[in-house]
């Protein structure tokens, strides 16, 4: 009878959970967006007689479930927990945490992609570059898996071969090695990207070797509100947010940025983009696969384009100083082939500036 009894009030007191939660879950309004993944949730799905026969409308709802259902952010950190300390996995969603850093693989080396990215540069070259006075460089930007992950016994590139394994595709480009000036605490904790207030050793390399200008004096400012990068959403762990810290001067202050996607002129720090949902994009706005910095103050008439990737963003404006013009491409998302109606080369310095995980898994360049 006391049997009876207690699987009688388990099946109820299930039926009141799953009662209760489904009630709440149809009953609360939908969030719009996600913070920590940085994108936008599925919203209700329309219930129509049409959307229901056509199956429409149960194959959209199977996208909303799992958008929208209560204590979402909370679920996803259980799991994370559980499977890194309870399962005792090595990593969760695809990324791992170790000294207080989380970060995602970045392994094996891809040879068919920086042949493919050797290939979109020798098009560059052989279409713009080529029997110009314009003067070619590379530098290759490790992240921060080189400093992490083989340390803490995760699979890690031979980064040595696959800067080597470049140069050899692109012997018109002269390295510039700036790895040896890159540590750990260069990298944010919870983003993929390198901290800007701490490249001013790098920018000075990089200037020094094209035969520029050094970087003047910079004072650092820290955005008032805290930031949580990329990996932050993928691990789904509890952990402090970074400081995002950026370098600025009377140069870069007076500097004017040239948008071609909007047509409009702007400074160097967006700080409406720093205050929105990735607050990495307050350098040069983000993601423009053109625009220009003009330096009115520059003793020079030098000019440099740099082909780039987001990496690039945060450390063109500590070249500034040594250029009166720099022009910036990422031919992520302006085709290559279409350039040659923006920009003219002729006596520049031109940089491929870009990092191992775009040039591991290079088919976004064009």
């Amino acid at each position: 009878m006391n049997e009876k009894r207690t699987a009688l009030l388990t099946v109820c007191l299930l039926g009141a959970f799953l009662l209760t939660f489904s009630l709440w879950a149809y009953l609360k309004p939908d969030d719009a967006f996600s913070q920590s993944e940085r994108r936008k949730l599925t919203p209700k799905p329309n219930c129509t007689v049409e959307s229901i026969y056509s199956g429409r409308y149960m194959s959209d709802f199977e996208t909303y479930a799992p958008d929208q259902f209560p204590l979402r952010e909370q679920f996803r950190t259980l799991r994370s927990l559980t499977s890194l300390y309870l399962l005792r996995q090595r990593d969760t969603n695809g990324v791992y945490l170790v000294e207080g850093y989380v970060s995602r693989l970045e392994y094996p080396m891809q040879e068919d992609s920086i042949a493919h990215a050797a290939r979109r540069f020798d098009y560059l070259y052989d279409t713009y570059l080529s029997g110009t006075n314009c003067r070619l460089y590379l530098s290759v930007i490790p992240d921060k898996n080189a400093f992490l992950a083989s340390s803490h016994g995760y699979p890690a590139l031979d980064y040595g071969a696959f800067t080597q394994s470049l140069r050899e595709k692109t012997p018109y480009l002269t390295y510039l090695p700036i790895g040896d000036l890159l540590s750990l605490e260069d990298y944010y904790r919870t983003d993929l990207h390198w901290r800007q207030e701490q490249l001013t050793d790098v920018a000075a390399r990089l200037l020094e070797g094209m035969g520029a200008e050094a970087p003047g004096t910079f004072r650092e400012e820290t955005l008032p509100t805290p930031y949580y990068g990329v990996y932050y959403g993928y691990a789904a762990l509890p952990m402090q947010p970074d400081e995002l810290r950026y370098l600025t001067s009377e140069t870069l202050e007076d500097c004017t940025v040239y948008n071609y996607e909007t047509g409009k002129p702007g400074a160097v720090y967006d700080m409406e983009k720093g205050a929105g949902n990735d607050p990495y994009e307050l350098f040069l706005s983000g993601s423009i696969s053109l625009l220009s910095i003009e330096n009115p103050n520059a003793e020079t008439n030098r000019e440099l384009i740099v082909f780039r990737d987001s990496f690039g963003s945060s450390l063109a404006p500590l070249l500034a100083e040594g250029y009166a013009k720099i022009t910036l491409v990422d031919i992520r998302y302006l085709p290559s082939a279409r350039l040659g109606s923006f920009v003219t080369f002729d006596k520049q310095d031109v940089l491929f500036l870009y990092s191992v995980p775009v040039l591991n898994n290079s088919e976004t360049i064009k």
